[in-house]
């Protein structure tokens, strides 16, 4: 990737990420729940489930990894497939042209699929299920993912909106919290599609 594209998508990712972080927590239903608590009613960081959920409620993890659909207010997170990704049997049509800008970014109405310069990506499917999900994976290989930017720390890289460069800075007490909740998730059995490189995108 020619280094002037990889800086439009380090920075269509920056600014995908934003957008979807920075919505009101009314917009999701998890996070404005877990952010009405009182400071002594959130978990303790001991609690390494309940942590993690809590993480996870309020990090935007629903914004991209839980496929969206119309509410009776609007579009809101389908927590009947939470956090499964993008769903296996949506099958996107090519990518619009956004040619040479301002526009870099086009988004699919779940939530889940996101073209720009780097081509089209697919939010993971982070549910147990041994098969699509992360069922296999050990708590090393997740933490390995975000440490280094790729699957499991040794796959292929991962692809903008997933604000890596943000949860770096997680801890690894933080990092295992997610970890032990996403295993407590119903196993959604989802297979994503590989991302479409920027040639194949269109």
């Amino acid at each position: 990737m020619r280094a002037s594209t990889r800086t439009l998508a380090s920075a269509a990712a920056l600014l995908a990420a934003a957008a979807l972080t920075a919505a009101p927590a009314a917009a999701n239903p998890t996070a404005a729940a877990e952010a009405k608590k009182p400071a002594a009613e959130r978990p303790a960081p001991n609690d390494k489930v309940a942590r993690g959920r809590y993480i996870v409620s309020t990090a935007g993890c629903h914004d991209c990894h839980t496929p969206w659909h119309m509410g009776p207010n609007g579009p809101e997170p389908d927590m009947s497939r939470a956090l499964s990704g993008h769903p296996q049997d949506l099958a996107m049509p090519p990518a619009p042209k956004m040619g040479d800008g301002p526009w870099a970014v086009a988004i699919a109405a779940t939530n889940t699929a996101y073209a720009g310069p780097w081509g089209v990506s697919y939010t993971a499917n982070l549910t147990p299920d041994p098969d699509s999900g992360l069922g296999r994976w050990t708590v090393e290989d997740f933490k390995a993912t975000i440490r280094t930017g790729r699957r499991a720390g040794r796959g292929r890289e991962i692809l903008p909106p997933m604000p890596i460069m943000v949860y770096n800075n997680m801890t690894d007490q933080d990092l295992e919290a997610i970890y032990a909740y996403l295993r407590t998730l119903p196993a959604v059995r989802n297979r994503v599609p590989e991302p479409r490189a920027p040639q194949a995108a269109n």
